[in-house]
């Protein structure tokens, strides 16, 4: 009874994390409503709610969504493995896996001519028999979804019509994304079954479930083995742990995932990925997957050498705007982006920017997943050419048009202290593709300017004054 208690708490739990993605219905055409403007000065507390581990999920479906092509990365694949002399064996075609005639078709409808860097090492790894079980680090982008993906579908026995094999994702829209690359996959066999145990399905007692795979979020799918019993988890061959490091950031979710790995049998194969590989996460990896292969590829560090660093002195937030407007007046600009601190120093800035006549879109995480694809779609069409944004897009999300960045609020830390890894995330958004970019620091006070010295400091690469009132200086920057 205290399961079936447990699990009904746990899933109200992921009912809140999540159900803020329903709450608005949304027109493509015009995503985000308005506020009421506000000459408010923008706030100046370091951080907001775009910090937690739920934007953080958030921001993970966002670049699946969004990522138009597979990352390039040059660094080459890690792994680690129990016997360091068995030979490792990599494949430049899918044709060299044992795969059927019929999920190649898929593959390849789906535009994977060839394997990525890490489907290169990866997949012969993963498809083996007797299967490896394996730890896997890469940044989104790289392949690994595909991967897995991919093996889950080659595992299936479709004459047995019960689940063999789950993937467990952070939240029921991570859970969605993942199950639609499966669907697309699996278009030439249609023997293949995909179920999601995720909020909204409902289950009795009396049911079996007879799907082949089940995509799912740690609650719900724990509800079905524990509470309803429709899910019979001696029978799952394969389990696979997505978005670890946002896993276990999110209350509950690491015990649920270890508490679903219990029931599990001891031949099962256990694949978790993730895109970080700090202390937390190999620790929780360690505690689920037995015996591991493990590979890493290491992020593709983002580069300055073809981004330009002006800074602008502003000495009020009226100031800023003005230098803003004056930018954009006359530098022939692509496509912007602007980063702000705050929530509320992006909305601000947006409606002063929408009131002046830019056409102006406005992303941060006070609004749906829904609404942030729309908003980042007509951007990446060029339907608006500024996009104000706190750090909820930092990272990850390309659109090869940006030719800007402004750093409306310098980067900091909680504690105050400059944070580099986020202004090079910022400033990375422009110059990508091998284009040059420009990215424009406004400096409002002592403490940004001792922020941006440190920056400059830190990477090594001079900040250089503009005068945005000067139209020479600005012209100059085009």
């Amino acid at each position: 009874m205290a399961d079936e208690d447990w699990a009904a708490e746990v899933d109200e739990q992921e009912r809140e994390i999540s159900g803020q993605v329903n709450k608005l219905k949304i027109d493509p055409n015009n995503p985000v409503p308005v506020a009421t403007p506000s000459e408010q000065k923008p706030a100046a507390a370091p951080q907001d709610d775009d910090e937690t581990p739920e934007a953080a999920a958030d921001a993970s479906l966002l670049i699946k969504v969004l990522r138009s092509k597979l990352v390039q990365n040059k660094n080459e694949v890690e792994v680690q493995r129990n016997d360091p002399n068995s030979p490792l064996h990599s494949v430049k075609s899918f044709e060299e896996l044992p795969l059927s005639e019929q999920l190649l078709k898929g593959v390849y409808a789906m535009g994977f001519n060839k394997p990525s860097k890490i489907q290169e090492t990866a997949l012969p790894m993963l498809l083996a028999d007797p299967p490896s079980n394996m730890i896997a680090q890469s940044q989104s982008g790289t392949g690994k979804t595909a991967a897995f993906v991919l093996t889950m579908l080659s595992r299936v026995d479709a004459t047995k019509n019960h689940p063999q094999v789950v993937c467990l994702s952070p939240t029921y829209e991570l859970a969605l994304q993942t199950g639609q690359v499966a669907e697309k996959m699996k278009q030439f066999c249609p023997e293949i079954k995909i179920g999601y145990a995720v909020r909204g399905e409902r289950v009795s007692r009396s049911q079996k479930v007879t799907d082949h795979i089940i995509f799912g979020t740690p609650g719900t799918l724990l509800d079905w083995i524990l509470r309803h019993k429709v899910l019979q988890p001696e029978k799952i061959k394969m389990f696979v742990l997505d978005e670890a490091d946002v896993m276990i950031a999110l209350q509950g979710h690491q015990d649920q995932s270890i508490r679903i790995h219990k029931n599990l049998p001891k031949d099962c194969q256990m694949l978790l990925f993730s895109a970080t590989y700090d202390d937390e996460v190999m620790k929780f990896a360690e505690s689920v997957v037995p015996n591991p292969l493990v590979i890493r590829l290491r992020r593709e560090e983002e580069s300055l050498d073809n981004i330009k660093q002006y800074y602008v002195v502003c000495r009020s937030q009226e100031e800023k705007f003005q230098a803003l407007s004056n930018m954009y007046g006359v530098v022939s600009i692509g496509q912007c982006i602007v980063f702000c601190q705050t929530r509320k120093a992006a909305s601000w800035l947006s409606q002063k920017m929408s009131l002046d006549g830019h056409a102006v879109a406005l992303l941060s995480g006070e609004i749906t997943v829904e609404q942030r694809i729309a908003v980042l779609n007509r951007f990446r069409d060029g339907k608006e050419k500024l996009l104000i944004t706190t750090n909820v897009c930092a990272r990850g999300i390309d659109v090869e048009q940006v030719t800007v960045v402004v750093n409306y609020d310098m980067p900091v830390e909680p504690t105050g202290k400059p944070d580099f890894e986020t202004y090079l995330h910022r400033i990375g958004r422009t110059g990508r593709f091998g284009k040059s970019g420009i990215a424009v620091n406004f400096i409002d006070g002592r403490r940004s300017m001792a922020t941006m010295k440190k920056i400059e400091e830190h990477f090594g690469r001079k900040i250089t004054l503009l005068e945005t009132d000067d139209v020479d200086a600005l012209e100059k920057l085009a």
